[in-house]
């Protein structure tokens, strides 16, 4: 028999004689010779109520059945005269799947953060998480969607590198030579040292340079020992590349680009966004909905610096000091971005000084053509730039950064056959989950963070 999911069944327009719904078990509670039993198949926020007489086939085991077990429910699905729920399935069978003892840690109580990280493969099945993990693929799906509808192709970059794109040394090495090997990296599998990825963009680039417009999206790898609320070992990336873009245009994009997800979000995780709305963060749907409707800031870093310290100057308390030629903190993002504009701020033009050495040389020899996208809550969840077409100014700016140019041949190499303008950015998948459910915390927004010290599940 096909078994329906219980979204299906609650938004159905008219009862049904024979259902059958597999799920598990958020509550039972009892009445003289039957029982309801609230039932979850993790398609959506809301609960099935079933209505099971003790004398149905597999009846006698109810009192068996405690919160987390899995079950089997054949029944109808009748109108349920209970408030606040249409439908409610009356069974005429119950079938015990996989039982959970008392101890079953998801009782129906509330938990905090910190406890259901230590159990991370039990809490998807709470509401917070289950409807966070839906969100999660309705915003892939979006992403995706977006680029396809813009003409872009998808890409797959290398999970294993051999190149260190930001240039910040933050890399993951991967060996296959036993441990403790007192061998070097000509004996290892490659014949060099290999790395995990902290980005495709080095690799998007000369596809772009091919195709005009492409993306990738995958998982990145930082070896930052940073333990904050915002920063991952292991976390996803969007970066799309697009052949023939400067500055201007690669900010038309992100802005699109981030206005799509946030409006697909707002159309199809109604249910799900509520629950933050309501529990998290009583601004997240506003904050959603602004996005969407409302154009970002668009702002010089220079400019932005003259702002923090007029702020700093009328009484705003900064821990760190903002000057021309350093890099904005946190802090100082979110203030631009929710007490001095209180949206979305692109801010462009950086110090050459700060910034990695592909991103493009403006001519007043000081900047690069790069841009930070800053949002409430979050901070930076874009970053990109025009990046640097011409040879000899790359080739100065990784001599001027000490970077050995030898791994680097084939991007270089790049800049010598039809070298064009072109640009990109990479978006952080999860900090785009944060600042859409208000959800604080990185290692809330992914199944299983890879943080320092933490390779748990």
């Amino acid at each position: 028999m096909h078994t329906p999911s219980i979204k299906t069944l609650l938004a159905s327009l008219s009862p049904l004689p024979s259902v059958l719904v597999r799920g598990w078990v958020r509550t039972r509670r009892d009445a003289k010779g039957f029982s309801f039993l609230e039932l979850n198949d993790g398609s959506c926020l809301a609960n099935l109520q079933c209505v099971v007489d003790e004398t149905v086939p597999g009846g006698d085991r109810l009192k068996e059945i405690l919160t987390g077990a899995a079950v089997a429910v054949q029944g109808e699905l009748i109108p349920s005269p209970a408030k606040g729920q249409q439908w409610e399935l009356k069974a005429v069978s119950l079938e015990l799947i996989g039982p959970a003892p008392e101890d079953y840690p998801l009782q129906k109580k509330r938990h905090s953060d910190e406890f259901l990280r230590s159990i991370a493969h039990l809490r998807p099945r709470t509401n917070k998480f289950g409807a966070l993990f839906r969100i999660r693929s309705e915003a892939s799906f979006a992403v995706h969607d977006f680029f396809r509808n813009q003409g872009f192709t998808y890409v797959h970059t290398p999970i294993l590198t051999g190149s260190d794109c930001e240039g910040a040394g933050e890399l993951f090495r991967v060996t296959a030579l036993p441990r403790g090997s007192k061998e070097d990296a000509a004996a290892d599998f490659f014949g060099r040292d290999a790395f995990l990825t902290v980005s495709g963009q080095l690799e998007a680039e000369p596809l772009a340079l091919s195709l005009g417009k492409v993306y990738t999206f995958g998982p990145t790898f930082r070896a930052e020992n940073s333990n904050t609320a915002r920063h991952a070992a292991e976390f996803w990336m969007i970066e799309p590349e697009m052949a023939f873009f400067d500055l201007t245009a690669n900010m038309d994009l992100a802005e699109a680009f981030v206005k799509a997800v946030a409006r697909h979000l707002l159309d199809h995780c109604a249910a799900d966004l509520a629950l933050f709305n309501q529990w998290v963060d009583k601004e997240c749907l506003a904050r959603l909905t602004q996005v969407a409707d409302a154009p970002f800031e668009r702002l010089e870093y220079r400019e932005a610096v003259r702002l923090l310290q007029a702020a700093c100057d009328a009484g705003e308390s900064f821990q760190y000091p903002v000057a021309f030629g350093t890099d904005l903190q946190t802090e100082h993002e979110r203030y631009l971005a929710e007490k001095k504009f209180g949206k979305p701020v692109f801010l462009c033009n950086y110090p050459a000084s700060i910034k990695p050495f592909y991103m493009r040389v403006n001519d007043d020899q000081e900047t690069v053509a790069a841009m930070d996208l800053l949002v409430p809550t979050v901070g930076e969840l874009i970053g990109g730039s025009q990046r640097e077409e011409r040879l000899e100014v790359l080739q100065a700016r990784m001599q001027a950064q000490g970077l050995d140019p030898a791994p680097y041949w084939w991007y270089l190499e790049l800049r010598q056959y039809g070298s064009a303008p072109h640009a990109g950015f990479g978006l952080g998948f999860e900090r785009l989950l944060m600042f859409a459910t208000g959800i604080p915390n990185i290692r809330d927004v992914i199944a299983y963070p890879r943080t320092p010290g933490s390779l748990e599940f």
